[in-house]
């Protein structure tokens, strides 16, 4: 009986030996593939389309004042309850 479960903890460390290795392999072989294709498909940023959309989004943004001012005579009102 001794020698079964010397046998099948050798056989679970072994096993895990190689899931360790082959994820570490897996990391670098991953990183490796990400360098390779930022190298030769570089991602473009377009910086006009960028500022037109953070004008855009500024602009969208901006509440009304007449929305600004019933919204917090609303909160006024309900804390006053």
């Amino acid at each position: 009986m001794n020698e079964l479960v010397s046998e099948g903890i050798g056989l679970m460390v072994l096993g895990m030996g190689f899931v360790f290795v082959f994820l570490v392999v897996l990391i670098f072989a991953t990183g490796y593939m990400s360098s390779i294709i930022n190298k030769f498909f570089p991602e473009v940023v377009a910086v006009a389309e960028s500022n037109i959309a953070m004008s855009n989004s500024v602009t969208s943004t901006a509440v009304d004042p007449q929305i600004a001012a019933a919204i917090t005579a609303a909160i006024h009102q309900h804390r006053n309850k």
